[in-house]
């Protein structure tokens, strides 16, 4: 896997809180991000959506 970078513009507290959940689960923002991509739903083919999940 090829990782690639993602920047993102969040409210301070918004950020403060990932941080928070993050030390209470004991993982990093990185992980808790991840788990919860990995957590949506794959959309299915056909759908109003022009965005390829592909790529």
């Amino acid at each position: 896997m090829k990782n690639k970078a993602l920047n993102l513009r969040i409210s301070e507290r918004r950020l403060n809180k990932l941080r928070l959940y993050s030390a209470w689960k004991d993982k990093t923002m990185t992980q808790i991000l991840e788990d919860f991509i990995d957590s949506l739903p794959i959309p299915e083919r056909g759908n109003s959506s022009e965005t390829n999940i592909a790529d």
